[in-house]
């Protein structure tokens, strides 16, 4: 076990049944609950596990190559509907209500488990089938990311850190990346975890990735 840090572990995700309605159901709580913004994909035209957009860890690979137009925040059932084709998937727009820290999962564990224990306030997190975590915090982050890391004595180039910002996407959980399996809610949003501002976690995130290159590079 991690002294520092601590553990924390994903569970396996058990099979669900994927239908229409449920996926329209989905999309109503993303736009009519939480606000925000959302659009309909284009299926991945081969296995979905990469991406040839250029975007660095593209979180949303092969499935935004086509996208319909953008579902403005409280949209109707029957909008609803109409703008999510059967069989699209379904992306949140990054950088309007929020932007997206993305870690490998390991690291990414380990700083959540130690930010909460420091009652540090987190937003919501996906856990994505790629390995990666999500981390949802205040939009804006991604263009000030290189800035907010220097300020704190990293060098973002060494650092597995990324950050999805405005003109990304990110496939919305229960979407799945191809063979992989579906993305998935670690911390679920909720009225009290709205996302925070990106200073608050990159601390603990960068020295996590930091900690764990060092360990990789050394074995």
């Amino acid at each position: 076990m991690d002294k520092l840090f601590g553990t924390l572990r994903l569970t396996p995700l058990g099979a669900r049944r994927r239908t229409r309605p449920t996926a329209l159901r989905t999309a109503a709580e993303y736009s009519g609950q939480w606000g925000w913004t959302l659009a309909a994909g284009s299926p991945p035209p081969h296995d979905g596990t990469r991406c040839d957009c250029g975007v660095p860890r593209c979180a949303a690979p092969n499935l935004h190559h086509r996208v319909g137009p953008v579902i403005a925040p409280g949209a109707t059932a029957a909008e609803l509907a109409a703008r999510c084709p059967a069989g699209a998937p379904l992306l949140l727009p990054t950088g309007h209500q929020f932007d997206v820290l993305d870690v490998p999962a390991r690291p990414g564990l380990q700083a959540l488990v130690r930010l909460e224990r420091m009652g540090t306030q987190v937003g919501p997190v996906l856990a994505s089938p790629a390995g990666r975590l999500l981390l949802f915090v205040a939009p804006g982050t991604a263009e000030r990311l290189p800035d907010l890391l220097y300020r704190m004595g990293w060098d973002d180039a060494s650092l597995d850190l990324a950050c999805h910002g405005l003109g990304s996407y990110l496939a919305a959980p229960p979407t799945p990346l191809g063979p992989l399996g579906p993305m998935r809610w670690l911390r679920r949003p909720t009225a009290e975890n709205a996302p925070p501002e990106a200073r608050l976690l990159l601390g603990t995130l960068a020295y996590a990735c930091h900690r764990t290159r060092d360990r990789e590079l050394a074995c």
